[in-house]
Protein backbone atom coordinates (compact mmCIF):
# COMPACT_ATOMS: atom_id res chain seq x y z
CA UNK A 1 0.00 0.00 0.00
CA UNK A 2 1.40 3.44 -0.97
CA UNK A 3 1.07 5.39 2.26
CA UNK A 4 1.96 8.71 0.63
CA UNK A 5 -0.76 8.22 -2.01
CA UNK A 6 -3.29 7.25 0.66
CA UNK A 7 -2.38 10.35 2.68
CA UNK A 8 -2.88 12.61 -0.36
CA UNK A 9 -6.25 11.03 -1.11
CA UNK A 10 -7.47 11.63 2.43
CA UNK A 11 -6.26 15.26 2.37
CA UNK A 12 -8.07 15.85 -0.94
CA UNK A 13 -11.16 14.08 0.39
CA UNK A 14 -11.48 16.27 3.48
CA UNK A 15 -10.84 19.45 1.46
CA UNK A 16 -13.75 18.52 -0.81
CA UNK A 17 -16.22 17.71 1.97
CA UNK A 18 -15.40 20.89 3.88
CA UNK A 19 -16.03 23.10 0.84
CA UNK A 20 -19.33 25.01 0.73
CA UNK A 21 -21.15 22.84 3.28
CA UNK A 22 -24.00 25.36 3.49
CA UNK A 23 -25.09 24.54 -0.05
CA UNK A 24 -25.38 20.86 0.77
CA UNK A 25 -27.18 21.39 4.04
CA UNK A 26 -29.76 23.76 2.53
CA UNK A 27 -31.65 21.13 0.56
CA UNK A 28 -31.39 18.59 3.35
CA UNK A 29 -32.73 20.91 6.05
CA UNK A 30 -35.23 22.80 3.87
CA UNK A 31 -37.53 19.86 4.52
CA UNK A 32 -38.01 20.95 8.14
CA UNK A 33 -39.00 24.51 7.29
CA UNK A 34 -42.58 25.58 6.75
CA UNK A 35 -44.27 28.76 5.54
CA UNK A 36 -44.67 31.18 8.45
CA UNK A 37 -47.83 32.61 6.90
CA UNK A 38 -49.56 29.24 6.59
CA UNK A 39 -51.37 27.27 9.24
CA UNK A 40 -48.86 24.56 10.12
CA UNK A 41 -49.84 20.92 10.02
CA UNK A 42 -48.27 18.90 12.79
CA UNK A 43 -47.34 16.05 10.44
CA UNK A 44 -46.72 15.97 6.69
CA UNK A 45 -49.03 14.01 4.39
CA UNK A 46 -46.19 11.74 3.30
CA UNK A 47 -44.15 9.97 6.01
CA UNK A 48 -41.72 7.14 5.34
CA UNK A 49 -42.49 3.84 7.02
CA UNK A 50 -39.58 3.89 9.47
CA UNK A 51 -40.59 7.34 10.72
CA UNK A 52 -44.27 6.44 10.89
CA UNK A 53 -43.56 3.55 13.28
CA UNK A 54 -42.32 5.95 15.97
CA UNK A 55 -43.45 9.45 14.99
CA UNK A 56 -46.70 8.90 13.07
CA UNK A 57 -50.06 9.94 14.48
CA UNK A 58 -50.48 6.43 15.88
CA UNK A 59 -46.77 5.78 16.32
CA UNK A 60 -45.19 4.11 19.33
CA UNK A 61 -44.01 7.39 20.86
CA UNK A 62 -47.52 8.86 20.52
CA UNK A 63 -49.35 5.84 21.91
CA UNK A 64 -47.04 5.51 24.90
CA UNK A 65 -47.30 9.19 25.73
CA UNK A 66 -43.54 9.72 25.47
CA UNK A 67 -44.00 12.30 22.71
CA UNK A 68 -47.63 13.45 22.44
CA UNK A 69 -48.51 15.04 19.11
CA UNK A 70 -48.71 18.77 19.76
CA UNK A 71 -47.04 21.93 18.48
CA UNK A 72 -44.63 22.25 21.38
CA UNK A 73 -43.35 18.69 20.93
CA UNK A 74 -43.15 19.05 17.16
CA UNK A 75 -40.87 22.06 17.59
CA UNK A 76 -38.61 19.94 19.78
CA UNK A 77 -38.77 17.10 17.27
CA UNK A 78 -37.66 19.38 14.44
CA UNK A 79 -34.61 20.40 16.48
CA UNK A 80 -33.91 16.73 17.13
CA UNK A 81 -34.34 16.01 13.42
CA UNK A 82 -31.79 18.66 12.53
CA UNK A 83 -29.28 17.22 15.01
CA UNK A 84 -29.85 13.66 13.77
CA UNK A 85 -29.46 14.65 10.11
CA UNK A 86 -26.36 16.69 10.86
CA UNK A 87 -24.83 13.69 12.63
CA UNK A 88 -25.93 11.51 9.71
CA UNK A 89 -24.07 13.86 7.39
CA UNK A 90 -20.86 13.84 9.44
CA UNK A 91 -20.96 10.06 9.81
CA UNK A 92 -21.41 9.82 6.05
CA UNK A 93 -18.09 11.58 5.47
CA UNK A 94 -16.38 9.45 8.11
CA UNK A 95 -17.79 6.25 6.59
CA UNK A 96 -16.72 7.23 3.09
CA UNK A 97 -13.18 7.82 4.33
CA UNK A 98 -13.21 4.42 6.05
CA UNK A 99 -14.45 2.83 2.80
CA UNK A 100 -11.52 4.37 0.91
CA UNK A 101 -9.08 2.91 3.44
CA UNK A 102 -10.86 -0.44 3.28
CA UNK A 103 -10.52 -0.41 -0.49
CA UNK A 104 -6.75 -0.08 -0.23
CA UNK A 105 -6.57 -2.80 2.40
CA UNK A 106 -8.81 -5.13 0.38
CA UNK A 107 -6.81 -4.55 -2.80
CA UNK A 108 -3.57 -5.39 -1.01
CA UNK A 109 -5.20 -8.43 0.60
CA UNK A 110 -6.01 -10.08 -2.73
CA UNK A 111 -2.32 -10.05 -3.69
CA UNK A 112 -0.86 -10.96 -0.30
CA UNK A 113 0.41 -14.30 0.94
CA UNK A 114 1.66 -15.85 4.17
CA UNK A 115 2.08 -13.65 7.24
CA UNK A 116 1.30 -10.50 5.28
CA UNK A 117 -2.04 -12.00 4.23
CA UNK A 118 -2.90 -12.91 7.83
CA UNK A 119 -2.01 -9.43 9.04
CA UNK A 120 -3.97 -7.69 6.29
CA UNK A 121 -6.94 -10.02 6.75
CA UNK A 122 -7.15 -9.10 10.43
CA UNK A 123 -6.90 -5.38 9.56
CA UNK A 124 -9.54 -5.84 6.86
CA UNK A 125 -11.93 -7.46 9.34
CA UNK A 126 -11.40 -4.74 11.93
CA UNK A 127 -11.91 -2.00 9.34
CA UNK A 128 -15.12 -3.66 8.18
CA UNK A 129 -16.48 -3.24 11.71
CA UNK A 130 -15.66 0.46 11.55
CA UNK A 131 -17.33 0.82 8.15
CA UNK A 132 -20.43 -1.10 9.26
CA UNK A 133 -20.75 0.86 12.48
CA UNK A 134 -20.50 4.18 10.69
CA UNK A 135 -22.72 3.18 7.79
CA UNK A 136 -25.61 1.56 9.64
CA UNK A 137 -25.60 4.13 12.46
CA UNK A 138 -25.80 6.89 9.87
CA UNK A 139 -28.60 5.08 8.04
CA UNK A 140 -30.58 4.66 11.26
CA UNK A 141 -30.24 8.36 12.09
CA UNK A 142 -31.78 9.24 8.74
CA UNK A 143 -34.47 6.56 8.65
CA UNK A 144 -35.73 7.05 12.21
CA UNK A 145 -35.45 10.82 12.54
CA UNK A 146 -38.68 12.72 13.26
CA UNK A 147 -40.55 13.68 10.07
CA UNK A 148 -40.41 17.24 8.71
CA UNK A 149 -43.37 19.58 8.83
CA UNK A 150 -43.56 19.57 5.06
CA UNK A 151 -42.47 16.73 2.79
CA UNK A 152 -42.87 18.25 -0.65
CA UNK A 153 -42.91 16.10 -3.76
CA UNK A 154 -40.71 17.92 -6.24
CA UNK A 155 -40.86 17.57 -10.02
CA UNK A 156 -37.88 16.59 -12.13
CA UNK A 157 -34.37 15.76 -11.02
CA UNK A 158 -32.96 16.92 -7.69
CA UNK A 159 -30.00 15.98 -5.55
CA UNK A 160 -32.42 14.74 -2.87
CA UNK A 161 -34.03 12.30 -5.34
CA UNK A 162 -30.64 11.10 -6.58
CA UNK A 163 -29.42 10.69 -3.00
CA UNK A 164 -32.46 8.59 -2.08
CA UNK A 165 -32.24 6.46 -5.23
CA UNK A 166 -28.57 5.74 -4.64
CA UNK A 167 -29.25 4.97 -0.97
CA UNK A 168 -31.40 2.01 -2.05
CA UNK A 169 -28.46 0.69 -4.07
CA UNK A 170 -25.70 1.12 -1.50
CA UNK A 171 -27.87 -0.13 1.37
CA UNK A 172 -28.63 -3.37 -0.52
CA UNK A 173 -24.99 -3.70 -1.55
CA UNK A 174 -23.81 -3.23 2.05
CA UNK A 175 -26.15 -5.96 3.27
CA UNK A 176 -24.94 -8.35 0.54
CA UNK A 177 -21.30 -7.46 1.23
CA UNK A 178 -21.70 -8.61 4.83
CA UNK A 179 -23.76 -11.68 3.97
CA UNK A 180 -21.19 -13.15 1.56
CA UNK A 181 -18.01 -11.87 3.19
CA UNK A 182 -16.77 -15.36 4.08
CA UNK A 183 -18.70 -17.54 1.65
CA UNK A 184 -18.16 -15.95 -1.77
CA UNK A 185 -15.13 -13.72 -2.30
CA UNK A 186 -16.08 -12.79 -5.86
CA UNK A 187 -19.59 -11.70 -4.86
CA UNK A 188 -18.19 -9.96 -1.78
CA UNK A 189 -15.78 -7.93 -3.90
CA UNK A 190 -18.46 -6.99 -6.45
CA UNK A 191 -20.93 -5.96 -3.75
CA UNK A 192 -18.28 -3.97 -1.89
CA UNK A 193 -17.31 -2.03 -5.04
CA UNK A 194 -20.99 -1.40 -5.79
CA UNK A 195 -21.57 -0.15 -2.25
CA UNK A 196 -18.58 2.18 -2.41
CA UNK A 197 -19.34 3.53 -5.89
CA UNK A 198 -23.01 4.25 -5.15
CA UNK A 199 -22.24 5.62 -1.68
CA UNK A 200 -19.51 7.95 -2.96
CA UNK A 201 -21.77 9.10 -5.79
CA UNK A 202 -24.58 9.78 -3.31
CA UNK A 203 -22.26 11.99 -1.27
CA UNK A 204 -20.97 13.80 -4.37
CA UNK A 205 -24.38 14.53 -5.97
CA UNK A 206 -25.70 15.75 -2.64
CA UNK A 207 -22.63 17.91 -2.10
CA UNK A 208 -22.65 19.59 -5.50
Amino acid sequence: MNKQLLKKIFILFFIIISFDSNTQEKELFDLIITDDNATPELLPERIIFTQKIFWGENGILRKTGIAPLNLENREKELKLRRSMLKTHQILGYFTLGAMVAQGFIGGALYNATGDRYNSLYKTHKNMSKVVNAGYFTGAALSLFSPPPLVNKKTKGFSSIKAHRFLSNIHFSAMVITNMVSDSNKKAHKAAAYTAFASYATAVIVFKF
